[in-house]
């Protein structure tokens, strides 16, 4: 049976790049970086009679006292955990714009460092689970960006604020039942336990009843720890993950038609571009998170990580008639007349169209924050 990490948009793209920051990086706060405000608790009484009724159903299923003194002291109502839950995007970008994120030089090159710098650990695990240890270090490139962005908002202001809310009130108990079982079982202190706005945590970007279920102690220091800066216990808890849902040692995920390796079912998630051979793991990688750009996204960075080149097939241009190398053009040329696109990646977000709509203010033009082939050609 395949069981599902995750239920709910947390992920890279999942249902829509939830995770994205601005137009090309993903994850969420980085380590040291901060909260903003909205990220913090604020006072709310329905809030605290909410907390007040639940704590004795916490109590039902075996949370003690002393647990729960302890998990919500400090804790609160978060704001922001509830705006940025109403807002997910819907909007899913294409491939070509998920892998530009996914798979970009600097994720490659940190990956092939980060596998470097762990390759004992690496081989260990992928010894005793049986799971690529390429494809291991992928999804801690894609869940966390190597462990440089864990995530920072505690996990149980985080699910208790959800739950209170109500949008998706069960699902959100039931993750803020689980996150008490992890503090009462000595795993993590009270005030080390953070995470993304939605509750994922650590560099694999766990659920609190996936933590359950599969986080293991592979260190020996007898605490599931997939928070610490040593990320053995969290590598260690994907690869396990992973085996649990069938994974197949010696079994390749898949890989681009035409480039060799294992045949398969064949998908083409976006017209016109790269098809794909599938094999039965690239379907255990969408159990970690159930969308086929992840589950590329995850094989074709750790391919890249191992060595591999860049797909070969092209992507057709795009709704404006922009290939990425005109997008990548266009983002250098507005940076060079001092529209900052904060990158040049080619992928057009919220950075690059206020951007264009800056310059086209400047300019005297209809203000639409839209790219095309006239803009470029103007630029």
């Amino acid at each position: 049976m395949q069981i599902n990490r995750r239920v709910f948009g947390i992920g890279l793209m999942g249902l829509g790049l939830s995770a994205c920051v601005g137009g090309g990086q993903m994850g969420g706060a980085g380590s040291g970086s901060g909260l903003p405000d909205d990220l913090r608790p604020v006072p709310n009484a329905g809030y605290d009679a909410w907390v007040a009724a639940f704590r004795d159903r916490a109590a039902g299923q075996g949370i003690s006292p002393s647990t729960l003194s302890v998990a919500f002291q400090g804790a609160g109502f978060i704001p922001g955990v509830v705006t940025r839950d109403r807002n997910q995007t819907e909007t899913s970008r294409s491939l070509e714009d998920y892998l530009s994120i996914a798979v970009s030089d600097e994720r490659v090159a940190k990956g092939r460092a980060a596998f470097a710098q762990n390759r004992g650990t690496l081989s260990a695990l992928q010894a005793r689970y049986g799971v690529d240890a390429e494809i291991i270090t992928a999804i801690w490139g894609l869940e966390s960006f190597y462990g440089e962005r864990r995530g920072e908002v505690p996990v149980i202001s985080a699910t208790s604020t959800l739950a209170y809310d109500g949008r998706r009130g069960a699902f959100f108990e039931q993750q803020l039942i689980a996150a008490l079982r992890i503090l009462q079982n000595g795993d993590i202190p009270a005030s080390r336990m953070t995470g993304s706005w939605a509750g994922a945590m650590g560099h694999t970007q766990f659920i609190p009843t996936s933590y359950l279920q599969f986080a293991v102690d592979y260190n020996g220091d007898g605490r599931r720890d997939i928070w610490s800066d040593d990320p053995t216990d969290a590598l260690a808890s994907a690869a396990a993950y992973l085996q649990r849902n069938g994974w197949q040692a010696g079994l390749r995920w898949g890989g681009e038609v035409g480039g060799g390796g294992p045949s398969g079912a064949v998908i083409q998630p976006q017209a016109g571009g790269p098809q794909f051979n599938t094999t039965a793991n690239f379907r255990v990688i969408k159990s970690y998170n159930n969308s086929d750009a992840y589950a590329i996204g995850v094989g074709h960075l750790a391919d890249r990580i191992g060595g591999a080149g860049p797909l070969r097939a092209s992507f057709p241009p795009d709704a404006n008639g922009l290939t990425k190398a005109d997008r990548i053009r266009l983002q250098q040329r507005l940076t060079a007349r001092g529209f900052d696109t904060q990158g040049s990646d080619g992928v057009i977000g919220k950075n690059t169209e206020a951007a264009i709509r800056a310059f086209e203010a400047a300019q005297g033009l209809p203000v639409t924050g839209r790219p095309s082939q006239a803009l470029l050609q103007q630029l």
